[in-house]
């Protein structure tokens, strides 16, 4: 019983609201590749959080993880992960989940932690 709940979850349409501490996700990393890597890395929170392992990086995300350049990436990033239905029937997988920057309010990234979206 348990199970199929779990199941049915994961098969929803839903939109939430994270912050990434990528300061702890990139401590160690090369210089030259910790832009990439942060990439890499939000992906990979994304499968975790949603469940899906199609994720698909916004172009605005992915602008502001390299607009300080290849090194000096945030150390936080409010991000939005909407996992949403795939249209396209050759896909294997039936969710994708759509990684986009959220916005920050005047408080700062401190303190803020998982807010539903929406949730069908």
């Amino acid at each position: 019983m348990v199970e199929k709940d779990r199941k049915a979850r994961k098969e929803e349409v839903v939109e939430r609201e994270y912050t990434i501490n990528l300061h702890k996700r990139l401590h160690g990393c090369t210089f030259k590749k910790k832009a990439p890597t942060a990439i890499k890395e939000i992906r990979k929170f994304a499968q975790k959080a949603m469940g899906t392992n199609d994720v698909r990086v916004d172009v605005k995300l992915n602008k502001q993880i390299w607009s300080r350049g290849i090194r000096s990436v945030p150390r936080r990033i409010r991000v939005r992960i909407a996992r949403k239905r795939n249209d396209d029937e050759d896909s294997k997988e039936e969710l994708y989940s759509l990684v986009s920057v959220a916005e920050i309010p005047e408080g700062g990234l401190k303190g803020l932690g998982t807010v539903v979206i929406t949730d069908e």
